[in-house]
Formats: C-alpha cells, structure tokens, sequence
C-alpha cells in the first residue's frame, strides 16, 4: 500500500464501535491513545473491486507497545491491515464496502458447510508464527495465476510475499493445511484480536476445486475462535456488486457494521450476490 500521495490528516473517529459496551470500556480508543495518533487520506486511484470507481483510504500506521490494542479497536471500527499499516475505505459517493464478521457462538452449519467440513476431514493443520517460506510462495503464485492473474498480486516476487507475511506489528500467526501425504493445500494468515480472529489472506491450491477450500479456512477460523473462545471472525469487506467479494454474504451468523454498530445482516444485503463461491 503507498500512502505517499495522500497528504490529507485527520483526527481518529471517536466513536469506535463495539456491540458490547464492558468490551468498550477494557479497549477504549483513549486508554490506548488512539484518539492522538494521525490518519492520512490517500489519493483516489481506480477500484480494484468495481469497474468506474474510484478508491480512496483512511490510513493509519501501526507503530509503538500498544500496535495490537490500538488495531484491536480499529477492527471493531471496520478497519483492515496490510502490513504495518490500518486503513478502511474513505471513498467519495459510494460506500459499497461493508465490514462483515461472523459470530462464532451463533454460527450453525448447512448442509453444503457440512459438506466442505467433511470433505476437509483429512487435513491436518499446523499454526505457526508469520514466517514466510518457498513451499508456501510456491502455492501462492499457483491460486494467483489461477484466480488473480490480473491482479498486482499474481507479480509479487518471494521478497514481497515475505513482506506480506512476516512485516505486523500485531498478533499475527499462519495456518498451514496439509493433507494426508503432507502436501501443502491451503493457507491462511491470520491476526488475532481481544475478541476474534481477523483472516487477513488466504490462498491454496486452485486443482483441488472439490475441497471448497477457501470457505473451509473460514470454517476452521469460526472452529478457532470458539476454542480460543473468542467471539468473531473478522472477513473485511463484503460488496454486493463484486463477485470476488459478495460471496460473505452466504455465510450464516453474518453481521455488518453499520452507523457505528455492528448489527446481524438484513436480508435485503443478500441482493447481487450471484457468481460468487457458493458454500
């Protein structure tokens, strides 16, 4: 992410959400000072997500003891991290990016997640820090010629895939999904917050299409976070009128954030969400 051509300042929202008002109180945005730090604005670029708009970023730099309680309470905010930076959309006229998140403890399996679930059954997963490796950029460069290959993404050389991985200053760790012969088939990097786990990308093996196995990580971050007993799994930003995104759309227990709140996903948000991965 290049923020170099914004130049535009602003002051921290001082109304963080949080559906749970003792959460609130244990991670307020002035316990951790984030009601001091600086936000930058970038420029407005093309939207990768829908055709004929434009992209603009409210930024901020995660820095300092207290990087992951601050992102903790930007994530309730509807904020992302690339790296070691924090941004959520500021566009001009549109706001088709909506931040989503699962509650762990209402989520109950259909039919076709019970199906990915047992299609999975043999994996094995290992968790570990952020540390990036050959076998790993091997199957990244493999799902981005597969589904991204237009994307920036698809030209990242292993220098920047590292960067990707192991560059946070939060509480970050990989999963890493193998199955019964120990081939790798799925990744998913991952930060942890006080109340969920935010997935932050994943990637796996686009010839292994029976396995549903994007929507099986999500599975197996709702599985983590009831383990951890943590309540939400933080998806980003579902957009009706992007394929690649509005698939979040399918999974029960979804909640969006909206006017400062984080409430359950009305149905009338299920609209334009044909062509996405169903699960």
């Amino acid at each position: 992410m290049d923020i170099r051509s914004g130049g535009t300042r602003s002051g921290a929202d001082r109304s963080a959400p949080d559906a749970n008002p003792a959460a609130a109180n244990r991670r307020s945005p002035q316990r951790f000072g984030l009601l001091s730090r600086q936000f930058f604005a970038t420029a407005s670029v093309p939207c990768p997500y829908v055709p004929g708009r434009a992209e603009r970023k409210l930024v901020l730099e995660l820095t300092g003891h207290d990087a992951a309680p601050v992102y903790d309470d930007l994530s309730r905010a509807g904020f992302r991290r690339s790296h070691r930076f924090a941004y959520r959309p500021a566009c001009r006229a549109c706001a088709a990016c909506v931040p989503v998140r699962i509650a762990a403890a209402r989520f109950a399996h259909s039919r076709s997640t019970r199906r990915v679930r047992n299609a999975n059954a043999d994996l094995r997963v290992a968790v570990t820090p952020p540390h990036a490796g050959v076998e790993q950029f091997r199957l990244f460069l493999a799902y981005q010629h597969s589904r991204h290959r237009d994307s920036d993404m698809a030209t990242m050389n292993y220098g920047e895939y590292r960067a990707m991985v192991e560059d946070t200053a939060v509480r970050t760790a990989l999963a890493e999904f193998r199955d019964g012969d120990g081939r790798l088939a799925a990744v998913t990097l991952f930060d942890r917050l006080d109340d969920g786990l935010s997935a932050v990308y994943t990637f796996f093996d686009p010839a292994q299409r029976r396995r549903s196995l994007g929507t099986w990580c999500i599975l197996w971050l709702i599985e983590e976070c009831r383990r951890q007993e943590l309540a939400h799994v933080y998806l980003g930003y579902w957009i009706a009128d992007s394929p690649k995104m509005a698939y979040k759309a399918r999974f029960p227990a979804l909640e969006r954030l909206a006017n400062g709140a984080w409430v359950p996903f009305a149905k009338d948000h299920h609209e334009d969400t044909k062509g996405g991965p169903k699960i």
